[in-house]
């Protein structure tokens, strides 16, 4: 055990741990991406209704006080499960009713409640805005968020 770590050696150990690493990092990524295009997503019932309910979603700015997937500000409710939430799967157009008659009614007006601004969205983009979040609550999720509350 005299002998020391020569620079060639301590060179090899470097080029060889990063090659050894770089490729178990490649093969995550390969494999998450995999998972998510194969499994998580459900992009096989992504139609021009959810596109365009998304473009309602981000064009209203919904993302700075709601989370989605866990994405977004912590002011409002978590809207992944919103249309499990009013019975969507079971009464699909009571669901539907149901939010469109939400949008409508804001805000509330109750005091010292956090109050959703009126958007005056068109009919149109309710029904879009809607099927996006139906869409979004049929995204394996591995079961976020962890309380149906949201």
């Amino acid at each position: 055990m005299s002998e020391r770590l020569t620079k060639s050696a301590a060179r090899n150990i470097f080029y060889g741990g990063t090659l050894f690493f770089l490729a178990i990092f490649i093969a995550l990524v390969a494999q998450s991406h995999a998972y998510i295009v194969g499994t998580s997503s459900n992009s096989e019932n992504l139609t021009d209704s959810v596109v365009r309910g998304k473009h309602v979603w981000e064009k209203n700015s919904c993302i700075n006080c709601h989370t989605i997937m866990g994405e977004g500000a912590y002011f409002a409710p978590e809207l992944a499960n919103v249309w499990d939430r009013y019975g969507g799967p079971d009464d699909a157009e009571g669901a539907r009713d149901t939010l469109k008659a939400w949008f409508a009614a804001q805000p509330t007006g109750i005091p010292g409640r956090r109050q959703m601004p009126q958007f005056n969205l068109s009919e149109q983009e309710m029904d879009d805005l809607i099927d996006f979040l139906k869409w979004t609550s049929e995204i394996d999720d591995q079961n976020w968020p962890p309380n149906d509350a949201g």
